[in-house]
Protein backbone atom coordinates (compact mmCIF):
# COMPACT_ATOMS: atom_id res chain seq x y z
CA UNK A 1 0.00 0.00 0.00
CA UNK A 2 1.52 3.67 -0.94
CA UNK A 3 1.30 6.83 1.86
CA UNK A 4 -2.21 8.13 0.54
CA UNK A 5 -4.27 4.47 0.69
CA UNK A 6 -3.20 4.72 4.44
CA UNK A 7 -3.89 8.32 5.21
CA UNK A 8 -7.20 7.83 3.44
CA UNK A 9 -8.03 4.96 5.52
CA UNK A 10 -6.95 6.74 8.75
CA UNK A 11 -8.54 9.06 8.38
CA UNK A 12 -11.91 7.39 7.48
CA UNK A 13 -11.29 5.64 10.46
CA UNK A 14 -10.87 8.71 12.64
CA UNK A 15 -14.33 10.37 11.02
CA UNK A 16 -16.01 7.51 12.11
CA UNK A 17 -14.96 7.12 15.41
CA UNK A 18 -15.58 10.80 15.81
CA UNK A 19 -19.22 10.61 14.55
CA UNK A 20 -19.88 7.33 16.62
CA UNK A 21 -18.77 9.02 19.82
CA UNK A 22 -20.52 12.40 19.37
CA UNK A 23 -24.21 10.23 18.51
CA UNK A 24 -27.06 11.71 20.99
CA UNK A 25 -28.21 8.61 21.84
CA UNK A 26 -24.96 6.76 22.23
CA UNK A 27 -25.00 3.80 24.11
CA UNK A 28 -21.77 5.39 26.37
CA UNK A 29 -24.21 8.11 27.33
CA UNK A 30 -27.01 5.70 28.71
CA UNK A 31 -24.12 3.74 30.44
CA UNK A 32 -22.67 7.05 32.22
CA UNK A 33 -25.96 7.94 33.43
CA UNK A 34 -27.57 4.99 34.47
CA UNK A 35 -28.22 5.99 38.12
CA UNK A 36 -31.88 7.47 38.20
CA UNK A 37 -32.72 8.92 41.36
CA UNK A 38 -35.38 11.78 42.48
CA UNK A 39 -34.06 14.15 40.95
CA UNK A 40 -36.13 16.35 38.21
CA UNK A 41 -34.80 18.76 35.96
CA UNK A 42 -37.14 21.49 34.29
CA UNK A 43 -36.90 24.93 32.53
CA UNK A 44 -38.80 27.82 33.97
CA UNK A 45 -39.19 29.05 30.08
CA UNK A 46 -39.90 26.12 27.71
CA UNK A 47 -40.25 28.34 24.85
CA UNK A 48 -38.99 31.90 23.62
CA UNK A 49 -40.24 33.87 20.68
CA UNK A 50 -37.74 36.29 19.36
CA UNK A 51 -40.36 37.96 16.96
CA UNK A 52 -39.01 39.25 13.78
CA UNK A 53 -35.63 39.60 13.41
CA UNK A 54 -33.38 40.40 11.10
CA UNK A 55 -30.30 38.27 9.21
CA UNK A 56 -28.39 41.62 8.71
CA UNK A 57 -28.90 42.61 12.68
CA UNK A 58 -26.78 39.67 13.29
CA UNK A 59 -26.82 37.26 15.77
CA UNK A 60 -29.69 37.10 18.86
CA UNK A 61 -29.21 35.41 22.23
CA UNK A 62 -31.53 34.25 24.96
CA UNK A 63 -30.76 32.80 28.42
CA UNK A 64 -32.79 30.10 29.80
CA UNK A 65 -33.02 29.26 33.75
CA UNK A 66 -33.53 25.55 34.88
CA UNK A 67 -33.47 23.69 38.20
CA UNK A 68 -33.24 20.23 39.98
CA UNK A 69 -36.60 20.66 41.82
CA UNK A 70 -35.93 16.99 42.99
CA UNK A 71 -34.83 14.95 45.89
CA UNK A 72 -31.56 14.07 44.14
CA UNK A 73 -28.89 15.01 42.32
CA UNK A 74 -29.11 15.15 38.30
CA UNK A 75 -26.45 14.56 35.78
CA UNK A 76 -26.41 16.12 33.05
CA UNK A 77 -24.52 14.48 30.18
CA UNK A 78 -25.10 15.96 27.01
CA UNK A 79 -26.44 18.57 25.59
CA UNK A 80 -27.10 19.72 21.80
CA UNK A 81 -29.21 21.94 19.86
CA UNK A 82 -31.42 20.98 16.94
CA UNK A 83 -29.80 22.76 13.73
CA UNK A 84 -26.29 24.09 12.87
CA UNK A 85 -27.57 28.06 13.08
CA UNK A 86 -27.91 27.16 17.04
CA UNK A 87 -25.26 27.12 19.47
CA UNK A 88 -25.79 26.55 23.54
CA UNK A 89 -23.18 27.15 26.59
CA UNK A 90 -24.44 25.94 30.47
CA UNK A 91 -23.17 27.54 32.89
CA UNK A 92 -23.53 26.78 36.63
CA UNK A 93 -21.65 28.38 39.42
CA UNK A 94 -19.04 30.02 37.62
CA UNK A 95 -18.08 27.60 35.28
CA UNK A 96 -19.17 27.54 31.55
CA UNK A 97 -19.62 24.41 29.26
CA UNK A 98 -19.40 24.64 25.66
CA UNK A 99 -20.15 25.86 22.82
CA UNK A 100 -22.30 22.64 21.83
CA UNK A 101 -24.34 22.60 18.73
CA UNK A 102 -26.17 20.32 16.15
CA UNK A 103 -24.79 16.57 15.91
CA UNK A 104 -22.98 15.41 13.49
CA UNK A 105 -22.10 18.97 12.77
CA UNK A 106 -19.69 19.68 15.73
CA UNK A 107 -18.48 17.20 18.46
CA UNK A 108 -20.33 16.29 20.96
CA UNK A 109 -18.90 16.07 24.09
CA UNK A 110 -20.17 14.63 27.47
CA UNK A 111 -20.56 17.33 30.24
CA UNK A 112 -21.37 15.12 33.29
CA UNK A 113 -21.66 18.36 35.44
CA UNK A 114 -24.37 17.36 38.34
CA UNK A 115 -27.32 19.69 39.44
CA UNK A 116 -28.15 19.41 43.54
CA UNK A 117 -31.73 19.41 44.46
CA UNK A 118 -32.64 23.45 44.57
CA UNK A 119 -29.75 24.74 42.52
CA UNK A 120 -29.97 26.54 39.09
CA UNK A 121 -27.93 26.44 35.94
CA UNK A 122 -28.18 28.73 32.64
CA UNK A 123 -28.02 27.87 29.36
CA UNK A 124 -27.35 30.65 26.83
CA UNK A 125 -28.69 29.96 23.75
CA UNK A 126 -27.08 32.15 19.93
CA UNK A 127 -29.39 31.89 17.36
CA UNK A 128 -28.00 33.18 13.79
CA UNK A 129 -30.36 34.20 11.60
CA UNK A 130 -28.09 34.36 8.55
CA UNK A 131 -26.87 31.09 8.77
CA UNK A 132 -29.09 29.12 6.34
CA UNK A 133 -28.84 32.15 3.73
CA UNK A 134 -31.21 34.01 1.99
CA UNK A 135 -33.00 30.51 2.18
CA UNK A 136 -33.83 30.68 5.72
CA UNK A 137 -36.58 33.64 5.96
CA UNK A 138 -39.81 33.19 7.35
CA UNK A 139 -40.94 31.23 10.50
CA UNK A 140 -38.11 29.23 12.54
CA UNK A 141 -38.52 26.81 15.69
CA UNK A 142 -35.17 25.37 16.93
CA UNK A 143 -34.77 23.25 20.13
CA UNK A 144 -31.99 22.66 23.00
CA UNK A 145 -31.68 19.07 24.37
CA UNK A 146 -30.08 18.04 27.54
CA UNK A 147 -29.87 14.68 28.51
CA UNK A 148 -29.49 13.77 31.80
CA UNK A 149 -30.01 11.21 34.61
CA UNK A 150 -33.29 12.08 35.61
CA UNK A 151 -35.65 10.17 33.10
CA UNK A 152 -35.98 12.14 30.08
CA UNK A 153 -34.27 14.32 28.02
CA UNK A 154 -34.98 18.31 28.81
CA UNK A 155 -35.87 20.11 25.91
CA UNK A 156 -36.62 23.87 25.47
CA UNK A 157 -36.77 26.26 22.57
CA UNK A 158 -37.40 29.25 20.78
CA UNK A 159 -39.07 30.69 17.86
CA UNK A 160 -38.38 33.63 15.45
CA UNK A 161 -39.90 35.39 12.09
CA UNK A 162 -36.45 36.37 10.20
CA UNK A 163 -36.25 38.73 7.71
CA UNK A 164 -33.79 39.64 5.35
Amino acid sequence: MNKTTIAIIIATLALGGIIWIARPNSPNTAASLSVPGNGVLSVKEADFDFGSISMAAGKVKHSFTMQNTGSDPVVIGKMYTSCMCTTAWLMKGGKQFGPYGMPGHSFTPKINESINPGEEATVEVVFDPAAHGPAGVGKIQRTVIIENNAGQNLEFGFSAFVTP
